[in-house]
């Protein structure tokens, strides 16, 4: 992940450049190129979990289909809590404070707030393979435990969000 940090840094222009070897404002720069970063990092998660939702609405139609309608309100509790999970990473704060703010936060916790978003996308394999087991499951008497084991993956989705808000509140915020 630290590609797109990278990414983010090689493509200043010359007078962010200059502006860094002004005393000061190269911290600043780093800031905030750690959250645009971060930003771009959320939003390709975003959009991995989003390929991973239409393959559930797909799931959903394939099972309507095949007259499972007993299973499809279980189905959607999945769907519903992974769109949360999406919707959340999509809008989530990214530590930002302007230069001129009083509340500073330092490199060092942006970095460990974006460790933790590159930590958000390896649950796309998790939830992909509990689809694979419920799209395995159609038509046979192991198609609730499935669905039960996506929705509970879809949760364990939300629950790490939430714990990125505890990340950033732990932060220690200081006044400079």
């Amino acid at each position: 992940m630290s590609d797109i940090f990278e990414s983010v840094t090689g493509d200043q222009d010359f007078i962010k450049k200059i502006l860094a070897k002004i005393p000061g404002f190269k911290g600043y720069i780093e800031r905030a190129d750690r959250r645009m970063s971060d930003k771009l990092l959320r939003e390709a998660v975003a959009s991995e979990f989003e390929t991973l939702y239409q393959r559930i609405s797909a799931l959903q139609r394939d099972l309507i289909k095949q007259g499972g309608l007993a299973y499809i309100d279980d189905l959607e509790e999945a769907a519903l809590k992974l769109r949360q999970f999406i919707d959340r990473v999509r809008t989530a704060s990214y530590g930002y404070a302007g230069i001129f703010d009083a509340i500073k936060i330092k490199e060092d916790e942006l970095a460990q707030v974006y460790e933790y978003d590159a930590a958000l996308l390896s649950l796309s394999d998790e939830v992909s393979r509990a689809i694979d087991n419920v799209e395995a499951s159609f038509g046979t008497d192991g198609l609730p435990a499935s669905i039960g084991h996506l929705t509970n993956t879809s949760q364990q989705c939300v629950d790490a969000f939430n714990k990125r808000s505890e990340v950033m509140k732990g932060i220690n915020v200081s006044a400079e």
